[in-house]
């Protein structure tokens, strides 16, 4: 049985410094530029600000997982299917679904991550080494909470 520190890929508290860093371009959406407490990457994330509220200066836990299921068991990514059993979303405010649809190695073992959560974007840039779990093409979670 894997435990929850091997289905997370990304874990890492961010502290919100832009809502909407060049303008608002959607009714419902806030995009997120903000940067990781601990390992200092970069993230740029669009949510749905109907659901979820944030502010500048926030602090937020983000995850990025493989699965839901806290044995580690793998997701089926293609449906949705409820269940009464504890998943690790239950510890979380805020949970997308989506896929890495591009990664860019820059100098200095500089890594970006490109990922669509149904049309929502997150963009991750980190060093390698924190990032290494994500892999092209992969599909993933992605859980945030305030903190």
């Amino acid at each position: 049985m894997e435990s929850v520190a091997n289905v997370t890929l990304f874990e890492d508290i961010f502290e919100v410094t832009t809502l909407n860093p060049d303008g608002k371009k959607f009714d419902r959406t806030n995009r997120l530029a903000a940067t990781g407490t601990t390992f200092e990457c970069d993230l740029l994330l669009d949510i749905n600000s109907d659901i979820y509220k944030v502010r500048e200066a926030d602090k937020i836990t983000l995850v990025l997982a493989s699965t839901l299921h806290l044995d580690g068991s793998p997701e089926d990514h293609f449906s949705y299917q409820p269940t009464s059993e504890p998943t690790l979303a239950d510890n979380y405010e805020y949970v997308m679904h989506g896929r890495i649809f591009n990664m860019d190695h820059k100098k200095d073992n500089i890594l970006v991550v490109a990922a669509s959560f149904g049309g929502l974007l997150m963009r991750l840039t980190g060093d390698h080494k924190h990032l290494g779990k994500i892999l092209p093409d992969m599909r993933l979670f992605l859980l945030l909470k305030k903190d």
